[in-house]
């Protein structure tokens, strides 16, 4: 048994195709089959019934996958002691980060990080919160930057800042004549959401009652893109919120039209997430340094209260 033969199991499981498996292992499809027929046959079992399509794990091949990760996780582990014996901080390091969360922290920090860490070929996947879990657990991601608490078992979070949530109304709105607001204000307004798998969304229809039950406005129309909600907004069209961090970046007119929440303010926690297997520590707390110490200027409201970014369930 060897961990190629292993690591071969673990491709074929994943993509339920001996073809596409041998593809993305950068070996021929006969070679991964011969690896993976060896290894049944020293075991005297089968890992995958191979009359089904696609193909499916027996059920002793599911138990044999869930020991596969840890042992080809805990192979790559010795990589990782070799590195940190070094001082080595390299090599190729995937990370992943929510869509709501690229534009703003990316170009705070990425210069920064590659500036201070040449040697570090870093990978950046933008995907949304569920599609990063799914990768951290594959292990097609060593890290990501997402909103938090997950509540996840498998996942280990370190929390880099409070980021509130900013309401933005459009002009001569009646709420313009208060400094702050809460809550409670933006019940009965037509509130404008993001697309449904975006966990800032989510977010907001946790702390909006009133924002899920919008049947009987004139229209109804959820968008990936905060300009696009702005722009609504100005048209008179209803009111959205947005990032502080998205605020930044408004124009002075814009900025003019925006609410803080009052204290507590209603934020979202955003943390660095990583698998338990805590693979590459040393890379993911390089990148917790220089994130931290970025958004340390921008970011230091302390009287938050957290809103989930999962969705509720129904």
């Amino acid at each position: 048994m060897t961990i190629t033969q292993l690591y071969y199991v673990l491709a074929v499981a994943e993509n339920k195709n001996f073809t596409l498996a041998a593809e993305k292992c950068f070996v021929t499809q006969p070679t991964l089959s011969m690896q993976i027929q060896k290894l049944e046959e020293e075991l005297g079992i089968l890992i995958f019934d191979r009359t089904k399509k696609p193909i499916q794990l027996t059920e002793i091949g599911q138990k044999i996958v869930m020991q596969a990760k840890n042992i080809v996780n805990e192979s790559y582990r010795i990589q990782d002691i070799v590195d940190q014996q070094k001082g080595f901080v390299g090599g190729e390091f995937k990370l992943g980060i929510i869509p709501t969360i690229t534009p703003t922290l990316l170009p705070m920090f990425l210069k920064n990080f590659i500036n201070k860490y040449p040697k570090i070929k870093l990978i950046i996947e933008e995907h949304s919160t569920e599609e990063i879990l799914t990768r951290l657990k594959n292990g097609h991601l060593d890290a990501a930057i997402a909103a938090t608490p997950l509540e996840d078992d498998k996942i280990k979070e370190i929390v880099l800042y409070y980021e509130p949530f900013v309401a933005y109304f459009p002009e001569n709105h009646t709420i313009n004549h208060k400094k702050e607001i809460n809550p409670t204000d933006l019940e009965g307004e037509n509130i404008l959401l993001l697309q449904d798998g975006h966990c800032f969304r989510d977010g907001i229809l946790n702390l909006c009652k009133t924002a899920s039950n919008q049947e009987n406005n004139a229209f109804q129309l959820e968008s990936g893109s905060f300009e696009t909600l702005i722009k609504l907004a100005d048209e008179g069209l209803g009111i959205t919120l947005l990032p502080y961090l998205h605020t930044l970046n408004l124009s002075e007119k814009n900025q003019q039209k925006l609410k803080s929440f009052q204290d507590p303010k209603p934020s979202r926690e955003v943390s660095l997430i990583f698998p338990k297997s805590e693979l590459k520590m040393h890379i993911i707390d390089a990148l917790r340094q220089v994130i931290a110490g970025v958004v340390k200027g921008a970011i230091v409201f302390q009287n938050v209260e957290i809103i989930s970014p999962l969705p509720k369930q129904k």
